[in-house]
């Protein structure tokens, strides 16, 4: 397994739509790992794949805080297929975003279905912080950031708190280089 690079805003791959994935194979899996390995290195709740530089309907969610890798969900071609009950605010924060934490508003309970790392499928009903982080990382394979959730306002201190932190665009950070 390797760490690998956290793409940062504005890098050009986070606006991509990721394509679905049909291949199962080892290469997958490798990725599904390196993700895994990256986002615990991170500290984050859940990875998309295009935070990495890969264009796959990839992603990898940890809504464990004590336990790190207990509740580990490897989601192929993930879809929410129903949003349930009222919305919540809530601060998020994002790794393609460091130390920047706004208030989002999002569903409190979804409905997903996905793959798993061998194309068997997976369908969840869930509520509190996993709807939460799935919500957050399928907007990212749409290439919907959490910054366009936010007033203007919001949106524009923080990318001016992103462009004087880290300067010019299509940046990424390799973890342990702050």
């Amino acid at each position: 397994m390797a760490i690998l690079d956290i793409m940062l805003y504005p890098h050009t791959i986070l606006r991509e739509r990721c394509r679905e994935v049909t291949q199962f194979d080892r290469e997958l899996h490798r990725l599904l790992d390196d993700m895994a390995e990256t986002m615990y290195a991170a500290n984050g709740a859940g990875l998309a794949a295009n935070q990495v530089a890969s264009t796959q309907r990839v992603i990898v969610v940890d809504p464990s805080r004590e336990d790190r890798g207990s509740e580990l969900l490897e989601l192929v071609n993930p879809t929410i297929t129903a949003f349930l009950g009222g919305r919540v605010v809530g601060e998020e924060g994002c790794l393609s975003f460091p130390d920047i934490y706004e208030p989002v508003e999002r569903y409190e309970a979804i409905r997903f279905e996905a793959q798993d790392r061998h194309g068997a499928p997976i369908r969840i009903e869930t509520d509190g912080f996993l709807a939460i982080v799935v919500q957050h990382e399928v907007d990212h394979l749409n290439g919907v950031l959490f910054l366009d959730k936010l007033s203007r306002l919001r949106q524009g201190l923080a990318k001016r708190k992103m462009k004087k932190r880290y300067g010019g665009t299509d940046l990424h950070r390799r973890l342990g280089e702050e």
